[in-house]
């Protein structure tokens, strides 16, 4: 690209809805601004939007803004699909409000409900899918039976399952009674159904299981049942924290195919 070719930074800024143009002049002035990872000075400098990543204060900054990012409270007994060949209901009803295509990041079980991210980046979605990756999750178990305080230390000391051992990142006993316990558990394991198995192999199955937490998204006070567009808060640390697993700017446009991933709850 030559100097004359590409968009002045401080207009991609304001396109993207950072701040006004005179504002984002001062962002780049006091370096604040980066390009690929290089802090840019210059009021001159130009980019290309469609190769370029930029972040500002360290906060990644989307500059396609045909992308779109959804929160979803999925309820329990709709599939993690959009579109199901079993005729079981799934993702589509959540989506209609939006134009665009969107996919589901990762799966939920049909019988667990809470936090879903729904996109059509596919380049984000490829990152905070894959299993080595390892996006935290924290989630909520209702599970038969009174937890134990020893319990919890085995859960976050590690236990062995048939497809090899596991440990929770975190484990915390939110209540207890006779009859059942609340379990917070957090985990960055992309297996199958991990959080049942695991419980299960402790010896509380679960009940009710919600997942309360994806990165640094928060389900806070959605109802189960509606979706929601990310804050300009949430989608900066979710870009920040996607692009943490590319090292350089992409090479084109992402075709995101249908999610195949493992029910991870």
């Amino acid at each position: 690209m030559t100097e004359q070719e590409g968009v002045r930074l401080q207009k991609v800024l304001a396109n993207a809805g950072v701040a006004s143009r005179r504002v984002s002049e001062q962002y780049i002035v006091e370096g604040r601004v980066r390009v690929n990872g290089v802090v840019v000075s210059e009021l001159g400098a130009r980019i290309d939007p469609g190769r370029d990543l930029v972040d500002v204060d360290g906060t990644a900054v989307q500059l396609d803004t045909t992308k779109r990012y959804v929160v979803l409270n999925k309820p329990t007994g709709v599939v993690s699909t959009m579109k199901d060949e079993h005729g079981r209901p799934d993702l589509r009803r959540f989506t209609k409000e939006w134009p665009e295509r969107l996919y589901n990041v990762g799966r939920l079980d049909a019988e667990t409900s809470g936090l879903l991210v729904l996109t059509n980046d596919g380049e984000l979605a490829h990152v905070l899918a894959h299993p080595s990756f390892g996006v935290t999750k924290v989630y909520i178990a209702k599970v038969d039976g009174r937890v134990s305080p020893a319990t919890i230390a085995k859960l976050t000391r590690g236990i062995e399952l048939d497809d090899g051992p596991i440990a929770a990142d975190k484990a915390r006993l939110l209540d207890a009674s006779s009859g059942s316990s609340l379990v917070e558990l957090t985990l960055h394991s992309g297996r199958n159904r991990i959080v049942r198995r695991m419980m299960a192999a402790v010896g509380h199955p679960v009940v009710e299981l919600v997942r309360r937490q994806f990165g640094p998204l928060h389900l806070g006070t959605l109802p189960a049942g509606r979706a929601r567009e990310l804050t300009k808060v949430e989608l900066g640390a979710l870009l920040t924290l996607s692009r943490r697993g590319t090292d350089a700017p992409p090479e084109g446009g992402v075709e995101l195919p249908p999610s195949e991933d493992q029910e991870t709850s």
